[in-house]
């Protein structure tokens, strides 16, 4: 039996001078939530291209949320299973 299930990602953007911080949420379908962070700094002698900061700190949070996502994944096996989980590099 196959199951489609979706999730519901939100970013969210702030600039502050040459700092970018991007705010990630993910809606899991038994519920849960969970939120990265990421950030970007510009060199001073670099030119403002705003896109550019969103990319780097949007993959930094979307980096966050993958490692919690495999740690919560290892809970649920080692809860399952009572044994204790290998690691999932990504």
């Amino acid at each position: 039996m196959s199951t489609l299930v979706g999730w519901h990602v939100e970013l969210q953007f702030t600039e502050e001078g040459s700092r970018t911080t991007a705010a990630a949420l993910v809606r899991l379908a038994d519920g849960s939530e969970l939120r990265g962070r990421g950030h970007a700094l510009r060199h001073p002698t670099d030119p403002e291209q705003l896109r550019v900061g969103e990319e780097i700190a949007g993959a930094r949070a979307m980096s966050d949320l993958a490692s919690q996502l495999l740690e919560k994944a290892h809970a649920e096996i080692d809860e399952t299973t009572g044994r204790h989980s290998h690691p999932i590099n990504h």
